[in-house]
């Protein structure tokens, strides 16, 4: 096959950590041949979507090739690889993947992409998640943290742990806390409860095509309640539990209509608290922990999500 992953960058990350990375390698291992391509990278000439990429090898680090322009309906699979946040860049380049629909497989979906926010999208299942306020008004958000002895407020489009702060019970800097997250009251957050079993860890339960394919735990550093790889949290195995498990029940489906194949959900306590599907991460960590080479598992199912998806649209396939 032939894989094009648009990602931001290609080198420089660390293979100890990316799943990108880890992907890419994974498919190369196979005998595919990888591109890396910048979402600034595609171009639509003429009602046709064009990437300017370079082949990548790996002798063992990623080595670039030469810049070349591919057409992007000619490829077999697309994976949508670029880091948060969603901003206006990030909107332009699904808008123009969405030109692949029907041509060439994208996973992500960028229909699924524009619709899931990473933070809202959670809010579809209310029930799996802690209490949860989303709003932009001073008041609103300091009762809810007295309501709630405690809470978290996040920025709507942030990611890594960057923006996150706690309101705690007594906390003088509570309204200049809130006043910076909203700006002034002009951009709505989330805020949700504060939940102590966070120091027990936070668990990224990773799944494929709305099935779990393990899941990690990440403990805050000392002095931190965030439980993020970037900002310093450690990180270490885990299994799912009952909680888990039910989480997974109940949002696979909408992942699945949704184009969301794979998926990295937040857990804490029993409760989601995010659904990150741009480039969700934590794959390098489950495979080191397990033994169980789950990067490779993932190249597995994209060729034959490749095959079915061609099937159906040849005459006589599954669908016709």
């Amino acid at each position: 096959m032939v894989i094009v992953v648009v990602m931001d960058r290609v080198t420089g990350l660390r293979e100890d950590q990316d799943t990108s990375l880890a992907l890419m390698r994974a498919a190369a291992s196979r005998g595919h041949e990888v591109w890396h391509c910048r979402p600034a990278a595609l171009s639509l000439v003429d009602g046709r979507l064009r990437a300017t990429g370079r082949p990548v090898r790996f002798t063992p680090a990623p080595e670039p090739g030469t810049v070349t322009v591919l057409d992007l309906h000619t490829v077999d699979a697309v994976l949508v690889r670029s880091d948060p946040p969603f901003d206006s860049a990030y909107l332009a380049a699904t808008l123009l993947l969405e030109r692949l629909r029907g041509d060439t497989l994208v996973l992500n979906d960028p229909r699924g992409l524009r619709e899931a926010n990473e933070k809202l999208y959670a809010c579809h299942f209310p029930a799996c998640m802690p209490p949860t306020l989303v709003t932009a008004d001073r008041e609103q958000l300091l009762d809810f943290a007295v309501a709630q002895r405690g809470a978290v407020l996040k920025p709507l489009f942030g990611h890594g742990g960057r923006g996150v702060v706690a309101l705690m019970p007594g906390d003088r800097n509570a309204p200049a806390l809130v006043e910076q997250a909203t700006h002034g009251g002009e951009r709505q957050v989330m805020a949700q409860a504060f939940l102590p079993e966070v120091e027990q860890g936070d668990k990224r339960v990773l799944l494929l095509d709305g099935e779990p394919l393990g899941a990690i735990l990440r403990r805050p550093a000392p002095g931190d309640f965030r439980a993020n790889i970037g900002v310093g949290a450690k990180v270490r195995a885990c299994a799912l539990d009952p909680a888990d498990l039910r989480i997974v029940e109940r949002i696979g489906p909408r992942l699945r209509a949704d184009g969301l194949w794979l998926v990295g959900i937040d857990v804490i306590g029993g409760r989601l608290t995010e659904v990150n599907v741009t480039s969700p991460t934590g794959l390098v960590q489950l495979s080191d922990f397990s033994g169980v080479r789950h990067d490779l598992h993932v190249v597995r199912a994209l060729e034959a999500k490749v095959r079915d998806t061609a099937a159906s649209r040849t005459p006589g396939g599954p669908t016709a």
